[in-house]
């Protein structure tokens, strides 16, 4: 059986139902009826965890370890999306692994463990008084909830992020969209074909 690709636009106002599949590192989908959106399978504003660009850039830290997330949509009172803040963004205030090494010893050098313990300390108070408005990036790449979700599933390969926020038409957060969201919903939706089959 031969898969029709079906490589639709947000501006297309086709819809159908689609299988997905990854081929060569690409997802690809394939018509059935009407589209999967991003609102389908997206994680709702009232199960995010956000911050505030004023939020401590230390709390930020503590709640990607206490929660086990890697990353936040940054907002503003009103919900408004201001932001992105990630673990690299909150981390990369300074480099904590120094220079490479190039023995390629078992043992490590002498003072290593010593020097590693206080590079993580020169980072963590280089984080001392910095918000996560400091470090965020802004104008973050958005989708909305009607946008396709192949295109949405493209757009996460692409970029190499491992999220996008899902936005109203007035800008305000409403949901993420996450590569682990993509990876569920392929599975949803092949096990929906397998039992209609």
């Amino acid at each position: 059986m031969q898969r029709k690709q079906l490589h639709l636009s947000p501006s297309t106002a086709v819809h159908h139902r689609m299988s997905c599949g990854t081929y060569s590192g690409s997802v690809s989908c394939q018509s059935n009826n009407d589209s999967y959106t991003v609102g389908d399978f997206m994680t709702k504003k009232e199960d995010l965890f956000v911050v505030r660009p004023s939020t401590p850039v230390d709390e930020a830290l503590e709640k990607l370890v206490e929660y086990r997330i890697t990353g936040f949509p940054v907002i503003d009172d009103d919900w408004n999306l201001v932001g992105v803040v990630s673990d690299y963004d909150l981390l990369a205030l300074d480099s904590i692994s120094g220079p490479g090494r190039t023995d390629i010893s078992m043992f490590p050098e002498v003072n290593s463990t010593w020097k590693t313990f206080n590079e993580i300390q020169k980072l963590l108070s280089k984080t001392n008084g910095k918000i996560v408005g400091e470090v965020m990036t802004p104008a973050p790449l958005v989708v909305r909830e009607t946008t396709n979700l192949e295109d949405a599933a493209r757009l996460l390969l692409e970029t190499k992020f491992r999220r996008l926020p899902v936005v109203d038409g007035a800008g305000k957060l409403v949901g993420i969209i996450t590569r682990g969201n993509v990876v569920r919903a392929a599975l949803h939706i092949k096990h929906a074909n397998s039992k209609g089959a």
